[in-house]
């Protein structure tokens, strides 16, 4: 059985490839699912990213050509803050306001990961609380500079400069990342991929 990582995330494919700690025969293929992410109205952010996760790994799935059975693994990832989910940021100024919004406040990260074998499907859904500190309009701007935002749910990545405005996390650091290890790990022991 052949696991494919539906995603092009670098920081995905590095937080799945330290699943297979000890384990040789662990490896996947990276195969990016590109899927319409629109919010559907009255849609709740949780059952959102739960079906956003569902969709991918479906699409990663049918994106596999090889001989051998394939199981997919689909991830996605939100911020919500104040009832409202806080994707990539469109430009610039989106990226300000989100950064804005975010300063001096508490939010949740959610990611969802689902697993799944065109047959039987397995999914989760992780949430962490994020205290970002206050931030400054200059420390904004500067982030925005460095152009590591635009790519982000949030407008910023925990990982990298972005976390120097994290002022504390409650929960799931690698959920924050972008996969929850602790559960993505569960998930494919269900599917009996680990």
């Amino acid at each position: 059985m052949r696991l494919v990582l539906a995603s092009g995330s670098p920081r995905r494919k590095e937080l799945l490839a330290q699943l297979g700690m000890g384990n040789r025969d662990f490896s996947f293929e990276i195969l990016s699912a590109d899927i319409d992410e629109t919010h559907q109205a009255g849609e709740a952010a949780t059952d959102f990213v739960v079906r956003l996760a569902k969709e991918k790994a479906l699409a990663g799935l049918q994106l596999w050509s090889g001989t051998e059975a394939a199981t997919a693994l689909g991830s996605d990832t939100i911020v919500v803050h104040q009832g409202e989910i806080l994707g990539k940021p469109q430009n610039e100024a989106d990226a300000q306001r989100m950064l804005q919004t975010l300063s001096g406040h508490c939010h949740s990260v959610m990611t969802a990961v689902a697993v799944t074998d065109g047959i039987r499907t397995v999914s989760c859904l992780v949430e962490t609380k994020v205290q970002f500190c206050s931030l400054t309009e200059d420390d904004i701007l500067a982030y925005i500079a460095t152009k590591e935002p635009m790519d982000k749910a949030g407008a910023y990545g925990i990982q990298g400069l972005g976390g120097s405005f994290v002022q504390g996390i409650e929960g799931s650091y690698s959920a924050v990342v972008g996969l929850p290890l602790v559960e993505t790990k569960a998930l494919l022991r269900e599917m009996q991929i680990l």
